[in-house]
């Protein structure tokens, strides 16, 4: 994801169905030069039908797994994990923040 010029980012994840006892863990990592890449934001486990909102921006609140007070860097990437292979129906979007 290209953020030149940009401070921050919401991560908007709206999970619509689940079966079973799925498990979806979201990250926000900066990435350098080299493709190093390195954590600045990790959801809670999402486990349910429901809208989560990832924040990073300077200035905010920290709160755990939801909010970061820091900058985006120029090149960052949002990493899907699951947790176990039980059904999640999700769609997500990111909306850079000058």
């Amino acid at each position: 994801m290209d953020q030149k010029g940009k401070k921050g980012v919401v991560v908007v994840i709206d999970v619509t169905a689940i079966a079973a006892t799925p498990s979806l863990t979201v990250t926000i990592r900066g990435k350098d030069t080299s493709g190093k890449t390195w954590t600045i934001l990790a959801s809670a486990a999402i486990t349910g039908t429901g809208t989560t909102t990832l924040k990073v921006y300077p200035g905010l609140t920290a709160a755990a797994n939801a909010v970061a007070n820091d900058v985006i860097p120029d090149n960052c990437e949002v990493d899907f994990s699951h947790g176990d292979a039980d059904s999640i129906t999700y769609s997500a979007s990111a909306h850079p923040i000058a």
